[in-house]
């Protein structure tokens, strides 16, 4: 509200509000990253390689405006035919040619020979305005999708291209429809004709990189004429149910702090975490060198979850689930009975198979679909071979975070010690960042090994400083205070 003074008098002078209203994309992860979807009633410009998911994108933008906002729509295709289309979108959970046939989407293959447009000289874009305008009526569409635009204007003049791109994105505007329109990535501008990021009211990109072998999607809000988004690169699949983002935008003020304890399945151990265990909703590094007994604490911490009836989703990426719980067996942990009533729950894979970030997106979607309150992740440096330290880093943090605003607890295990700290600082990023950090370590005294315990940092609570003999046997896995010889 503005005041002005007229007469003496104070009068308030109501300025006007306006607000983008946004197009709702029904893309998972999508329309968090764009605070909203697509700007409503106008067109966006989304641009990639080959094979990056332009076409795709903008099938499910359309396909979830009908089933899922009521919003029929028109899909003009300049490359594929309509049945070409129709085959390669069957793999997503939606019956397109039933869509089709009750009007709800209208699809539509436009060929343009651009050896007539070179002998005749010109060229503009009536036809296709006439073609656009019969389908928007025939199904009172609100949403378009015009699929590798580019294609119409290549080698033409570009004083006509800069015009006939005015016309198009005003003649969609006028008709108050929300579209999207794609086009290939560029060598020297953003596009191959280097104008319609220029026209576009929203700018979206996606590639589809290959680094060390591993093929990872990608996608960017480059421009959002009008609304805020997130700047950064974010990686998506597209897999049987559709196209997934992984928005890690985080509010972590909002995040509901809990002071109830979990136990760790260690009588020992919980005395020296204040008696009580670690918080709900807290992250827990387990580190040490090979052989310390990281998967063993991991294992304990799932049983004692699942006694108490919490679900656990165990993450492994060394050992596959079976070969565990053989091995637990050894030290008394029995896993198996769990598995069997559903309270654990496995997700398994090497960390070659795809990248860092794809494996924590399919966690994340078994996150979505079981609800668990605990997750496990061992170990977390096997995926640190996928990608530089900072790299993995700021991905698990990001993740750790996701976990937090869910009040999931998580515990992992990462080959991390004091020493490899000084050689590699990227790996005190990784302490530094969770709530407890527990060290094993392995001391050497009258040629046996002896494995020690130590918690290095709790936030919150009252801990114990001492370093501990930590003793594995089939008897199960004990914690006893240490012989002043072996320090």
């Amino acid at each position: 509200m503005m005041n002005t003074i007229m007469n003496g008098k104070e009068s308030a002078v109501k300025t006007q509000e306006y607000k983008l209203l946004k197009c709702p994309t029904g893309i998972k992860g999508f329309d968090e990253i764009s605070f909203g979807g697509l700007p409503r009633n106008r067109p966006t410009l989304v641009v990639g390689t080959i094979g990056s998911g332009k076409t795709f994108f903008s099938m499910e933008f359309l396909l979830n405006g009908v089933i899922r906002y009521n919003e029929t729509g028109v899909f003009m295709t300049f490359e594929e035919k309509t049945e070409e289309l129709i085959t390669n979108v069957s793999s997503l959970k939606y019956n397109l040619p039933q869509l089709i046939n009750d009007k709800k989407i209208h699809l539509e293959h436009l060929l343009i020979n651009q050896n007539e447009v070179h002998e005749a000289g010109k060229y503009n874009i009536d036809g296709l305005f006439v073609r656009l305008d019969l389908a928007i009526k025939k199904t009172k569409a609100k949403r378009i999708v015009l699929d590798s635009m580019d294609t119409l204007f290549l080698n033409l003049d570009k004083k006509m291209l800069t015009a006939e791109f005015h016309r198009l994105f005003t003649w969609l505007k006028d008709r108050n429809v929300s579209a999207i329109i794609t086009a290939e990535l560029g060598d020297t501008f953003l596009t191959r004709l280097g104008l319609e990021e220029n026209i576009a009211d929203c700018v979206i990109e996606l590639t589809n990189r290959v680094i060390n072998q591993i093929s990872t999607r990608r996608i960017r809000i480059i421009k959002y004429r009008g609304s805020n988004h997130a700047n950064n690169e974010y990686p998506f699949i597209i897999d049987a149910n559709g196209m997934n983002v992984f928005p890690i935008v985080l509010r972590l003020f909002d995040q509901k702090i809990l002071s109830k304890r979990i136990f760790s399945g260690i009588k020992k151990l919980d005395e020296m975490l204040d008696n009580k265990g670690f918080f709900v909703g807290s992250s827990i590094l387990i580190s040490g060198t090979a052989g310390t007994g990281k998967t063993s604490i991991v294992s304990s911490f799932a049983k004692s979850a699942c006694n108490e009836n919490s679900k656990c989703l165990f993450c492994l990426f060394e050992e596959a689930p079976n070969q565990l719980i053989r091995n637990m067996l050894s030290i008394g942990i029995s896993l198996d009975e769990f598995v069997k009533d559903g309270l654990i729950e496995f997700y398994y894979a090497r960390p070659s198979l795809q990248d860092l970030e794809l494996h924590f997106m399919e966690i994340k979607e078994i996150i979505e679909k079981t609800k668990p309150m605990v997750i496990l992740l061992d170990p977390v440096t096997n995926l640190m071979t996928e990608g530089p330290n900072s790299d993995v880093r700021s991905m698990l943090t990001r993740f750790v975070d996701f976990l937090k605003m869910k009040n999931i607890t998580v515990m992992f295990t990462a080959a991390i010690t004091l020493g490899s700290i000084s050689q590699n600082p990227s790996d005190e990023g990784i302490s530094s960042m969770v709530d407890t950090w527990i060290m094993l370590d392995d001391l050497v005294f009258d040629k046996k090994r002896t494995r020690t315990i130590s918690v290095m940092k709790s936030r919150g609570m009252i801990h114990s400083k001492d370093v501990r003999e930590f003793i594995i046997s089939t008897n199960g896995i004990e914690i006893a205070k240490l012989d002043a010889n072996k320090k």
